[in-house]
């Protein structure tokens, strides 16, 4: 049963748990379950995303009920007038705060503008050695992506040298090693926290939040955040 963070007439919007796939892919073939279908079984009605989050990816995720609903969010989400927050845990402890302008090569060679914002809401030194050093240092950061480009946010942590916990593709290997080692955890610690937009129908500004997933909650208290 997937967590209903928000419904009306026209939108509703889930907190997408770790590892589902928002819809059927040809580059993952061996998922069974997807997270557009699930919502459609679950309130028997046509449901739509808006937006998408990447299969490792936990939080908020958005779907229309109606096409035309559908297409005046996309257009939203398009010209950067949906506000989204993220939660994240690093490798390192990261910078107070930061502006990450750094552009991102899409898939066809083109490149892209790609800015994100955040800020270091914790910080964490466990007294566990890894690799040369005596400790293992963390954080926990609050993004904010002004741009939506393919994995903004794993690759531009991943090019400032502070790096999402679980993320295979663009992390740090020997962290995530570490973390399945000691913790028996492989959940990429990435988590859609918050949306804001007007409302296509109503034009009524609507906030959305969720809380995080149970793995990343028990990271916060490994962490004793």
């Amino acid at each position: 049963m997937l967590e209903i963070v928000y419904q009306d007439d026209y939108l509703i919007a889930i907190n997408k748990p770790h590892g589902l796939l928002v819809h059927r892919s040809r580059i993952a073939n061996d998922a069974t379950e997807f997270a557009l279908q699930m919502l459609r079984d679950q309130v028997d009605r046509f449901v739509s995303p808006v937006h998408r989050l990447d299969r490792k990816t936990g939080g908020l995720l958005l779907f229309a009920f109606e096409k035309e609903v559908e297409i005046a969010m996309h257009q939203q989400f398009q010209n950067g007038e949906v506000k989204k927050k993220y939660l994240a845990v690093l490798r390192g402890h990261a910078p107070d705060q930061l502006d990450i302008d750094y552009p991102l090569l899409k898939e066809n060679g083109a490149m892209q503008e790609a800015f994100t914002s955040f800020v270091t809401l914790k910080r964490a030194e466990l007294d566990i050695p890894f690799g040369k050093h005596q400790t293992s240092r963390y954080s926990l950061v609050e993004a904010e992506p002004t741009t939506g480009r393919m994995h903004q946010l794993r690759r531009h942590f991943a090019h400032i040298f502070y790096p999402i916990i679980g993320d295979r593709k663009h992390g740090c290997n020997k962290q995530n090693k570490f973390f399945k080692e000691q913790w028996e955890m492989t959940t990429m610690l990435l988590h859609a926290s918050e949306l804001a937009f007007i409302h296509p129908v109503t034009k009524q500004e609507i906030k959305l939040k969720c809380s995080v997933q149970s793995e990343f909650s028990r990271v916060n208290e490994l962490m004793k955040w």
